[in-house]
């Protein structure tokens, strides 16, 4: 009897991560495939595709490659992937731990990691999460000396973003200098004069529109064959944010503002706007586009037509709360409820009328209530509610186990049958040889034969013995890293940004309806809060009137 050979469909990855917006691809990539290559044919698996994230980071897996490969995992196109090391997969140690011990295993695909001696059908895998540890430490190293290099660079004076602003482009000679786009520049130069005249921000969109000038996206990538401007720009008009933007920006005085926005974490992509007290501003870097009298007369012109501040008022949502529909961050808006701060609008909306999204809105305070309320439940969950949570949890856990004990008893029990089969062939064989039956050349071939297929029985049996079997599920550890975060909070008065990136990835703002009743007209509108590791535990969301 032939033992079953798998026939394996493998997914090349490969990944590099950088800063530049190069036309090529990356010779690191190149030498990564060739690798992959040469080690699949080497091992006689088929390549099923190759997927490549260049300039993509390990920390997260928004990876538009990465992505795919699952999907084709998910389709069972896959059922094999192979990456130069462990990092390339990924170096945040959680998430590629999730991969490698838990998603990989369930979907029956085999990983290798070549460089690392990693193969998930060995058992002697013991040293990976160690690894994955140290990937996400190098990541973090990176990411805090990229920082202060870069926090270095800005003090100096110099650009380095990877793209221009509009009206300038890179110094072929250096390119933390900026020099004048002159196309561009005209563009620039006469949106200030129209503004300076009086004309209003969404006048000289308008006017803009009208005259197929190209918006900073579309003319970025028009320069750039090898950009999707898809991917910058969905509209492709100018708008009156945009305009407003670039008439308050300092760069067109030849001077160079950075520093302005900072990411809550290397691992996340959730960016915090920083107080202008905090930006890096160097004055005189480069050639000015417009003058400073022009600029004042703008910025007072400006500043004239909006109505101040009247508090200190800071929306602590922002980054978190996401319409439900189309996935914008939720903005702040006017309201005409007496004694109301604000509203909060889908951002799609604000900025670009129903054709991109509905009127998604929900009242400031309405939500800071909810939120407050359900973080103050969860921070009083006493020990023995979150023991009771786990153990729950645990019962669903040990009857997933207890099934697949079963299964594999009755696996056991067929592969010791087989093992006994080939034993008695095994001890035949020998006795045909003796009594030349069979002679010595065809007796070693047979051997050979069925010695291999017994070494194979002989390695499932063992892997079956030794089975681990208290893992936990991804679940129940999700709890516990929840529980975690939670541990050191004793109460909770009132909300801050700080608090929310801490304790919630994100909310979902629902559209809402208003129903007739015997009281008056109510409002029905769902949120759902997105904890972090635990997702949303509440599938209808919290409904508000």
């Amino acid at each position: 009897m032939k033992a079953k050979t798998t026939i394996y469909m493998t997914a090349l990855y490969m990944r590099l991560s950088k800063d530049d917006d190069g036309v090529n691809e990356s010779s690191s990539i190149t030498t990564q495939r060739k690798m992959l290559k040469a080690y699949a044919k080497e091992n006689n698996f088929i390549i099923y595709d190759e997927y490549i994230d260049d300039g993509y980071s390990g920390t997260n897996f928004e990876r538009p490659a990465f992505k795919r490969m699952i999907q084709d995992i998910e389709n069972k196109n896959v059922n094999m992937v192979i990456t130069k090391d462990l990092s390339r997969l990924g170096r945040e140690y959680i998430a590629t731990g999730q991969f490698t011990e838990i998603y990989f295993p369930e979907h029956g695909v085999r990983y290798i990691a070549i460089n690392d001696g990693y193969d998930s059908e060995s058992k002697y895998n013991d040293i990976v999460p160690f690894k994955n540890v140290i990937n996400e430490m190098y990541a973090r190293d990176t990411s805090k000396k990229i920082r202060s290099a870069f926090e270095t660079k800005m003090k100096e004076g110099n650009f380095i973003g990877n793209f221009a602003p509009y009206g300038y482009k890179k110094d072929p000679l250096n390119k933390n200098h900026l020099v004048v786009d002159e196309q561009a520049a005209a563009i620039v130069k006469k949106m200030f004069n129209m503004s300076e005249m009086g004309h209003k921000s969404i006048d000289i969109a308008k006017y803009l529109n009208e005259n197929d000038i190209m918006t900073p996206a579309m003319y970025r990538c028009s320069t750039r064959p090898y950009l999707n401007v898809d991917n910058y720009s969905k509209r492709k008009e100018w708008v009156s944010v945009t305009v407003r933007k670039m008439l308050k920006n300092i760069v067109y005085l030849g001077h160079t503002a950075q520093g302005k926005t900072n990411k809550v974490s290397f691992k996340s992509n959730v960016t915090i706007t920083n107080p202008k007290e905090d930006w890096i501003i160097v004055k005189n870097t480069h050639e000015p586009i417009i003058s400073q009298e022009t600029y004042d007369i703008v910025r007072q012109r400006s500043i004239e037509r909006t109505n101040k501040r009247k508090t200190s008022f800071r929306n602590v949502f922002s980054g978190i709360a996401k319409c439900a529909d189309c996935g914008r961050n939720m903005s702040t808006t006017g309201t005409r409820k007496k004694g109301a701060v604000a509203n909060l609008v889908c951002g799609g909306y604000k900025l670009y009328g129903s054709k991109e999204c509905s009127n998604h809105f929900i009242d400031y305070e309405t939500l800071y209530d909810i939120v407050l309320q359900e973080l103050q439940k969860q921070i009083c969950l006493s020990d023995e509610e979150k023991k009771s949570v786990l153990e729950e949890l645990q019962d669903e856990i040990d009857i997933t186990e207890n099934t697949n004990i079963k299964q594999n008893i009755k696996i056991l029990a067929e592969l010791e049958a087989k093992n006994r089969e080939v034993d008695n062939i095994i001890q035949r064989l020998y006795e045909d040889n003796i009594s030349e039956k069979i002679n010595d050349m065809r007796f070693s071939k047979l051997l050979d034969t069925y010695e291999t297929q017994q070494q194979s029985i002989l390695k499932q049996i063992a892997e079956l013995k030794h089975l681990d079997r208290s893992k936990e599920s991804s679940q129940k550890e999700a709890y516990i890293n929840f529980f975690n975060l939670i541990k050191d909070i004793t109460e909770i008065k009132e909300l801050s940004s700080e608090l929310l990136y801490k304790l919630i990835d994100h909310i979902e703002i629902d559209q809402g309806y208003y129903e007739k009743t015997e009281k008056g007209k109510i409002k029905n509108q769902s949120i759902k809060i997105y904890y972090r590791f635990i997702g949303n535990i509440n599938e209808n969301g919290n409904s508000i009137i």
